[in-house]
């Protein structure tokens, strides 16, 4: 007797990013109710299994759906205004200022739409997202299928979405609650940096997110002049300002995290936090390599980000895959360090908890929503494969990602979206923009 599935993915390879590292070939995995209901072996698959839908992926390796551990998705509609400055320099005389001028609900809603177009092709399924209008956002990110945990942004000072901390924290928690219960969205705190909110709003936010048993989001020790002027201040580097307030904890998650040294490196790991590294967007704005060696050698969590696409400026998890690995070995001049299957690993089942979501994603077994990426290792210039592992982080990009479910439903086939907007209203949308952006 066969058992019944909505679809049934035969692949040349699985990685299903277990603790034994398996690469299963020949594999299939067979999705019921939006959930992954089994991993076996084709020829089981064959006898045992009856499907609504049957996908053939003969020269693919089918992975976890990734997850974008930190982005600013509306973002993408400021890409490439404000190249080749230090972050300072960008938030103060570029970023800040058109955001003050631009930024509304239509414009997150608008540069959302494109940023999740841009992620869904590349293979990210959920996303932990950080900016102004959560409203705006979930309503974009609804329409694209995409799953994504949406910050309630705290800073001191005003902005067209807000006038202080208290009223970020009013609205998005009022935004918290209009999308509670939604299958595809939860929410973050998500306190900008240490640099731009108070001691009296960051106890705020360490108090909130107890209560409401929720993550904190937060750009922390991103540049050397970040811990400089905390010293100056408050007379303590920020890491151990945010353990005094109460912010630390295994809900933390630290972005960037670049300027460490061997004590916070050990805060971190004694409060269970987790860590959010960007690596392109660190080198691209001269922030700094972060020590990922020592910050995995004490056993903390890290998850890969892309940051925003103002400030990298692609949302491309291969990418970052493959500067990760690359900029650990350097960094450390040891060409074992960060091996493939660990950035692998730091795209999908880390990065997946780090975000508080590792018990529905990140990797493929039974129970686990289906959230997946297939990646097609079938062209000539992505042979002679010995190790599929080793060609998704050093060989392959996205523009190889053929398919795309999330919660089993397909969201790219063919690498073409299967949603109902194209390529010409994405562009159009981007060009309306761009004119009064430059007006």
């Amino acid at each position: 007797m066969t058992e019944a599935v909505d679809l049934l993915i035969n692949a040349r390879w699985v990685v299903p990013v277990d603790d034994a590292e398996s690469v299963l070939e020949h594999h299939a995995v067979a999705v019921c109710d939006g959930r992954i209901h089994a991993v076996l072996p084709q020829h089981e698959a064959r006898t045992s299994i009856s499907a609504r839908r049957t996908v053939e992926l003969r020269d693919h390796v089918l992975i976890p759906g990734l997850v974008n551990a930190h982005t600013h998705a509306a973002m993408a509609l400021l890409r490439g205004i404000a190249d080749d400055l230090p972050l300072m320099r960008w938030l103060q005389e570029a970023i800040w200022p058109a955001e003050s001028r631009h930024v509304s609900d239509a414009f997150v809603r608008d540069g959302t739409l494109l940023a999740a177009a841009e992620m869904l092709r590349g293979g990210v399924t959920t996303c932990n997202e950080m900016y102004f209008f959560p409203d705006a956002a979930a309503q974009a990110f609804e329409r694209m299928g995409m799953r994504a945990v949406l910050g309630v942004t705290v800073i001191d000072f005003p902005t067209p979405y807000a006038a202080d901390a208290d009223d970020y924290l009013r609205k998005g928690l009022e935004a918290r609650d209009r999308w509670r219960g939604h299958p595809l969205f939860e929410f973050s705190i998500a306190p900008h940096a240490p640099y731009t909110v108070s001691d009296a709003s960051l106890e705020r936010v360490a108090s909130l997110a107890a209560e409401l048993d929720c993550t904190i989001h937060m750009h922390v020790h991103e540049t050397a002049h970040e811990v400089e002027e905390s010293l100056a201040r408050h007379g303590v580097r920020p890491l151990a300002r945010l353990a005094s307030l109460g912010l630390l904890g295994p809900g933390f998650l630290g972005v960037h995290v670049v300027h460490v040294d061997d004590h916070d490196i050990a805060l971190l790991a004694h409060h269970g936090c987790s860590i959010a590294h960007c690596p392109t967007s660190n080198m691209k704005l001269a922030s700094g390599i972060a020590p990922i060696a020592a910050m995995h050698e004490a056993g903390l969590r890290i998850g890969l980000g892309t940051d925003g696409s103002a400030s990298n400026n692609r949302l491309d998890l291969f990418e970052e895959m493959r500067q990760a690995a690359l900029l650990a070995k350097v960094a450390g001049g040891d060409a074992s360090v960060l091996p493939a299957r660990s950035a692998l690993r730091m795209a999908t089942r880390d990065a997946a908890e780090a975000i508080g979501l590792g018990g529905r994603i990140g990797t493929i077994e039974p129970g686990k929503l289906a959230d997946l990426c297939a990646v097609d290792l079938g062209g000539a210039d992505m042979q002679p494969c010995y190790d599929p592992v080793s060609h998704l982080v050093y060989v392959a990009g996205r523009q190889q990602v053929s398919h795309v479910w999330v919660g089993g439903e397909a969201r790219v086939e063919g690498g073409v979206l299967q949603l109902h907007l194209d390529n010409s209203e994405l562009i159009a949308t981007a060009s309306l923009w761009q004119t009064r952006i430059e007006s």
